[in-house]
């Protein structure tokens, strides 16, 4: 995304020059003072010159001269006194955030702000507060925030094997091995530094732990934790092929996505696709060439299939095409790297893979045989915010719901998202004090355009979690921090707003929001939120944005003193 800069606005400063004292015999200083008198009445009257007069001739530079001087005694230089910081009023805070505010470049669009200390509650700014606005990723902050107050940081998701019965004698389990997802979406490359194995090599390790050896039947995927379709029913249809828009799994599987890469070869050669972790799953249609003098590259997914499309030319020599695909039913994948990987430490299965129907009930009576825990919510939450991860946030929203589900409320009714959505709702409303109508959600992730939040809303979200939620620290580091870590990491670098700022971002076409928090340079914390609709460019968008958290880090003043 690219950003364009505001023309600087250039300020000369200029300064005087101390005389410097020189010691000089007392008639010598008379005749250097009626010099420089009669010298200096010369400028003043030239000054006064109207512009058509001739201007009189300058004065020759007048040398005095004195005989050699003996020791001169050491002067000591009296010193400049430093110029004392001017400290800024609220008022021209405001005016400076105004300004920005009302820009030529966002004037049509809508910004709605709102920051107050975190001290006092004292409101330092603010604008159309109780506006709706699309929040984008924004959204995130509130399905977060619950799933810390209702899961708590240690909260682990789980996916877990069951059999007939444990292994027999010889290692072998008889009949199917019945893998139940719980949505643990740590089985990542994001949690294993890019590896797109090992997070289904720890579930292999509890397997093996568990004794087996053999598997005689075939690995069956038990997708039954989650309810409801994959896709959440107002995401626009031409996010869905990307990783942004990945569907939502209780066997989820590297992000549930793949890698893909299109390389030139010769010219009037097809080019070489390749995806990554390799699969059975994907079909690949390749009429890619090599050639011409500029790319015209396509690449399409079938939206409810895993067939990609692959067209246009590149030419050679040209630099690879790289990106991410979503994966539909993501479990297909889960489960066939997990046979292969069984197979790779000598683990035979009999079988093939295969899902559950949703139709099909599994038996209860099965004998459990290995789980695999994630590392705590704490974790996987800076994983979700700070990059801003769309799937794992939907995946915490479901999550929400189904542990009510099965934590007594089981007489609540609707979908995986709609019973976390009704848990959302009831934490903001009775715990944190946000009027019902503030927040209107239609996803965990903000990927719908449905969703509207206020400004208000937002900022009384993240006065709650830094004042009376018992996990505070927690939900600070799974914020992005300003020109270090996540979405932030490339902004504010330089300023006083890097490693001073924590909170969210949000984009979307038109849309961009940030919300967090800032330490003044008078040593005060700020809590602040700011949405921007139906501004076209991203870089007008974004700058204005920075200018007011740069401005707020600056400020030198006292905010509750005034």
């Amino acid at each position: 995304m690219g950003e364009i800069l505001d023309k600087p606005c250039v300020t000369l400063q200029f300064s005087t020059m101390n005389h410097r004292k020189i010691l000089i015999p007392t008639l010598s200083l008379l005749f250097v003072f009626l010099a420089l008198w009669t010298a200096g009445s010369g400028v003043e009257a030239a000054a006064n010159i109207a512009p058509s007069a001739t201007p009189p001739p300058p004065r020759q530079r007048v040398i005095v001269t004195e005989p050699t001087p003996g020791p001169s005694p050491t002067v000591t230089p009296t010193p400049s006194p430093t110029p004392a910081t001017q400290v800024q009023t609220l008022a021209s805070l405001q005016a400076k955030i105004r300004g920005r505010m009302l820009s030529a470049n966002v004037a049509r669009g809508r910004v709605g702000i709102k920051i107050l200390s975190l001290n006092s509650g004292k409101v330092i700014f603010e604008n159309d507060p109780e506006k709706y606005f699309t929040p984008a990723s924004n959204m995130k902050n509130f399905t977060v925030a619950t799933a810390f107050e209702r899961l708590g940081p240690n909260f682990r998701f789980e996916t877990k094997a069951f059999a007939n019965a444990l292994p027999d004698s010889s290692g072998t389990i008889n009949g199917d091995l019945r893998i139940y997802g719980g949505g643990d979406v740590s089985v990542s490359t994001a949690f294993y530094l890019g590896d797109y194995y090992k997070g289904v090599d720890a579930l292999v390790d509890e397997l093996v732990k568990a004794g087996v050896k053999k598997i005689s039947g075939s690995l069956v995927g038990d997708l039954s934790y989650f309810s409801g379709g994959e896709i959440p029913e107002t995401w626009e249809w031409d996010d869905l092929q990307w990783y942004y828009g990945a569907g939502i799994s209780a066997l989820p599987i590297n992000d549930n996505a793949v890698d893909v890469k299109v390389s030139p070869t010769r010219s009037g050669q097809p080019c070489d696709v390749r995806i990554l972790p390799r699969t059975s799953v994907f079909t690949v249609n390749n009429t890619c060439t090599t050639g011409g003098s500029s790319s015209s590259l396509s690449i399409t997914k079938s939206l409810d299939r895993n067939i990609l499309t692959v067209g246009g030319q590149i030419p050679a020599g040209a630099t690879a095409w790289q990106g991410s695909i979503a994966v539909t039913q993501p479990a297909d994948v889960f489960l066939a790297l997990l046979k292969e990987r069984l197979i790779a430490r000598g683990i035979a299965v009999g079988g093939d893979t295969r899902i559950l129907p949703p139709s099909v009930t599994a038996p209860t009576t099965q004998t459990p045989i290995a789980t695999l825990q994630s590392p705590p919510f704490s974790v996987i939450a800076a994983k979700t915010m700070k990059p801003s991860q769309n799937m794992y946030t939907e995946t915490i929203l479901w999550t929400l719901g189904e542990q009510k589900r099965r934590n007594g409320g089981a007489a609540v009714s609707g979908n995986s998202s709609v019973v976390g959505i009704s848990v959302v709702r009831d934490f903001l409303t009775k715990q944190v004090g946000i009027p019902r109508d503030s927040v209107i959600q239609y996803d965990g992730s903000g990927m719908s355009r449905h969703d509207l939040v206020t400004p208000s809303a937002v900022a009384a979200l993240y006065v709650y979690m830094a004042k009376t939620s018992k996990n505070a620290q927690a939900w600070r580091d799974s914020l992005a921090v300003g020109g270090v870590d996540g979405t932030l990491k490339r902004r504010f670098a330089g300023t006083a707003v890097s490693g001073n700022f924590r909170g969210k971002t949000g984009t979307l076409d038109q849309v961009s929001a940030l919300s967090g928090y800032v330490r003044t340079a008078g040593g005060e914390e700020l809590v602040v939120s700011i949405l921007v609709n139906n501004v076209l460019s991203p870089g007008d968008r974004i700058s204005m944005i920075d200018d007011i958290v740069v401005a707020l880090a600056n400020f030198n003043g006292k905010v509750d003193e005034q």
